[in-house]
């Protein structure tokens, strides 16, 4: 009996177990040199030179917003096709989210579209590096300068991706990651953010643990007579040392993870390549893709319905999961959302195909097969 395909999943294994354990044994769970270590070796990946550990994206990116000063009446341009994530958090601290339409090829913010959208109050452009494939960051940042705005870049899904042959990371002014169960290294929860800036990351490491002045670490080398101070409002936003641990386990595997899933995509693309009902993702020139998830996109020519191929594909066994959302047709967005026939369109025709280090070959041949069929029988090939 074939054995289930799950759609994604994260690649742990004992080296995981044994990190998280032996953090729990020693008894600092919080605040202690696991994290430190783990900032430490993550910044360096990503070529930059501070990185803050957090809870998660959504507060990583609240808390550089807030940093900022970004607040009720301004305004943050963001593309609407992301998880929505990436919109409620400009909602968190009171500011609007300003929806810029896709470039359809790549799935990523078009810069052109972002430049009609700034206004007087626009404090803060935020590409996404969608689906793990790096946007144009250097024509967001080069818009930015030219209007004196600031760039954070999502790149929740991009850990490990390169730009012109630069780590994702320190491209922006500051870049957020996720690190949740889907993505690439994964903590089970959690994020990092990444920037050159040191006074601000000094700020973001007290904002995350309620405006403390002394971090746990510190303290703990100290004088029991220096007290720490709360100079400002702050968040419990904390990633845990045991975390810390598993992610320190994950960098070391991160080689043979992206070689995985590199792999993994090649396959896919010389199935896909010429397929008369199916778009595989493109990838442009310069440009390194993490492939933490894989988007096909079926031909408008094809006339097949996305979710009749998904729901037969499900019949089969084959997991599947719908494109990358329009935040700006969800409820709390719809009112006065902008007409984004690109971004509707690519939200309306793709699915992603499982993918993650531990699908086999027999598993994906599983995958290509059902693929067959299911646009044979709705009309497809």
């Amino acid at each position: 009996m074939n054995e289930p395909i799950a759609f994604s999943r994260p690649c742990f294994g004992d080296a995981e177990a044994e990190a998280a354990t032996a953090v729990v044994r020693s008894g600092w769970v919080v605040g202690g040199p696991r994290l430190a270590e783990f900032e430490r070796r993550f910044a360096r990946l990503c070529g930059a030179d501070h990185a803050v550990g957090v809870s998660s994206w959504t507060t990583g990116a609240f808390l550089v917003l807030h940093a900022w000063g970004v607040g009720p009446g301004d305004e943050v341009i963001v593309p609407s096709l992301t998880f929505i994530a990436s919109v409620n958090v400009i909602r968190h601290v009171g500011a609007t989210p300003v929806f810029a339409e896709i470039d359809p090829a790549i799935y990523n913010i078009d810069p052109a579209d972002a430049t009609r959208r700034i206004t007087a109050r626009t404090r803060v452009i935020m590409p996404v590096d969608q689906l793990g494939l790096p946007c144009d960051i250097d024509a967001v940042t080069a818009l930015a300068r030219r209007h004196g705005l600031r760039v954070l870049d999502d790149a929740a899904c991009a850990f490990g991706s390169l730009n012109k042959g630069r780590p994702v990371g320190a491209l922006a002014d500051v870049t957020v990651f996720s690190l949740h169960a889907r993505k690439v290294v994964t903590t089970a929860e959690g994020g990092m953010i990444t920037t050159d800036d040191a006074e601000l990351a000094e700020r973001l490491r007290r904002l995350r643990h309620q405006g403390m002045s002394l971090s746990d670490y510190a303290r703990h080398e100290s004088s029991p007579t220096r007290f720490e101070s709360y100079p400002e409002i702050g968040y419990n936003h904390r990633i845990t040392d045991i975390q810390a641990a598993i992610g320190l386990a994950q960098l070391d595997r991160l080689d043979y993870i992206l070689e995985r899933r590199h792999a993994m995509a090649a396959r896919y693309g010389a199935y896909l390549s010429g397929h008369p009902a199916l778009i595989a993702p493109h990838v442009p020139p310069g440009l390194i893709h993490n492939w933490q998830s894989y988007q096909v996109r079926l031909r408008e020519e094809a006339g097949l319905s996305r979710n009749a191929v998904m729901d037969r594909l499900f019949e089969m066994g084959i997991p599947t999961r719908r494109g990358v959302m329009a935040s700006h047709l969800e409820p709390p967005y719809r009112q006065d959302a902008p007409l984004l026939p690109l971004t509707e369109s690519a939200a309306a025709s793709t699915f992603q195909l499982p993918m993650h280090p531990e699908l086999t070959s027999d598993q994906q041949d599983r995958v290509l097969n059902a693929l067959d069929l299911v646009t044979a029988e709705t009309g497809g090939p």
